[in-house]
């Protein structure tokens, strides 16, 4: 067994077991849900600033816009309001409407928080 349960946090026995999404130990009766690892990774800009919904950002370098018509983003584009998403395509974690070319997914490491 590669992770090892944890007492009991009522009398502190070692004998828990897992039913479901709960942990239960069977000296005490005692029943606590199991604490899940914080699924919301912190998400950072180009230059290391921690990045929150609603945050407004700067383009960092020019990118290519594929489909859609093409074009460029230029360097300096400054995008309100940022959406920060944990399905997107490939490793894009931004939603954002992108003046002059509307919704887009945009990768953290393109984008520099104004501070």
């Amino acid at each position: 067994m590669s992770e090892a349960l944890p007492n009991c946090p009522e009398c502190s026995e070692a004998f828990t077991y897992e039913q479901g999404s709960l942990f239960v130990c069977p000296m005490c009766g005692h029943e606590w849900a199991a604490e899940e690892p914080d699924s919301a990774a912190v998400i950072r800009d180009s230059v290391g600033n921690v990045l929150e919904d609603g945050d407004t950002v700067t383009i960092a370098k020019d990118l290519k816009v594929k489909g859609a018509g093409g074009g460029v983003l230029k360097v300096g584009t400054k995008v309100r309001g940022i959406r920060l998403i944990d399905d997107g395509v490939a490793d894009h974690d931004i939603d954002a409407t992108v003046p002059g070319f509307g919704r887009m997914q945009l990768k953290s490491s393109v984008v520099k928080k104004v501070l």
